[in-house]
């Protein structure tokens, strides 16, 4: 947090709406490499973060991987062992983050919202929490690996636990989880 505060200034809204108890499923857009840090910074529970396994190859970082329990899924193919580790972890009663659009936005802007969430949402039935990030890349731009003060507030917004129908089509829910994800950056 004192070095999110130099960075940022660093602003949260509403944390009060995630569940403190059992599996709750958070759903954040994704601008930079700082976004995890973040969201577990303002969140009240410790979270385990779904992240792209190359970053398990990358020199120095598996610890702090490790530290922010995370676990890996493969990109770009259906990852049937991350899927599985993210509901039994949900089922099991714990906080698990998915940056659904599965890769930063190198424009800013949002990207299509993958399918496996709502397999996720489904399979697991627990609440949905919706976290909108905006100006993290200010912190951490596309790119780059050292972070700068963002000159500007960054913040992080809660939305209101939802449980999905579970009828839903998987691109009803996904336009849903964007429509929310969109809602809560906007500036206010």
């Amino acid at each position: 947090m004192p070095v999110l505060k130099l960075l940022g200034p660093v602003r949260g809204r509403n944390p009060e709406r995630i569940p403190r108890k059992g599996g709750v499923l958070i759903l954040a857009n994704h601008r930079a490499d700082v976004d995890p840090v973040v969201v577990q910074a303002f969140c009240p529970r410790h979270i385990y973060f779904m992240a792209k396994s190359e970053l398990w190859d990358m020199r120095g970082l598996p610890p702090f991987l490790k530290f922010f329990r995370a676990f890996p899924v493969k990109r770009g193919e259906p990852d049937r062992a991350a899927l599985k580790k993210a509901i039994d972890l949900l089922n099991a009663g714990n906080a698990v983050c998915v940056f659904p659009e599965g890769e930063l936005s190198e424009t800013g802007e949002m990207l299509p919202i993958k399918p496996g969430v709502a397999l996720i949402a489904r399979q697991a039935r627990v609440p949905i929490v919706c976290c909108g990030l905006t100006n993290t890349a200010r912190i951490l731009p596309y790119g780059k690996l050292i972070p700068r003060p963002a000159f500007r507030s960054v913040w992080i917004r809660w939305g209101e636990p939802w449980l999905p129908d579970e009828k839903i089509s998987s691109e009803a829910f996904c336009e849903r989880v964007r429509a929310e994800l969109l809602a809560l950056t906007r500036p206010s």
